[in-house]
């Protein structure tokens, strides 16, 4: 086992329990944190699949793309949480409201 395989099969477990996460909860802090956990798992798979075997040097492209990645998922994560303190302040409650057909 190459650890370039490992680190893809960690990616895509971190993205499966990320996923799971996203689906199952309904608080908005665990949603925000299931995307986090989702995204690092993308992050894991792409430096995964960059990386070569042999005296080869890894693509840089992957990596950069991973650092910006990991950058613009800062942003949207302090974006998020201040949207969830907007609407916890509005609603009293840090859930989204549910669609009810009347």
């Amino acid at each position: 086992m190459t650890p370039a395989f490992l680190y893809a099969l960690v990616g895509i477990v971190l993205f499966s329990i990320g996923l799971y996460g996203l689906i199952l909860y309904k608080h908005l802090l665990r949603k925000i944190l299931a995307i986090n956990i989702l995204g690092s798992g993308v992050f894991l798979v792409m430096v995964a699949l960059a990386a070569r075997t042999g005296d080869a040097v890894p693509d840089a492209v992957p990596h950069a793309m991973v650092i910006t990645g990991i950058v613009v998922a800062v942003s949207a994560t302090a974006l998020a949480l201040a949207l969830m303190l907007r609407v916890d302040a509005e609603t009293g409650q840090a859930v989204l409201p549910e669609d009810r057909e009347e």
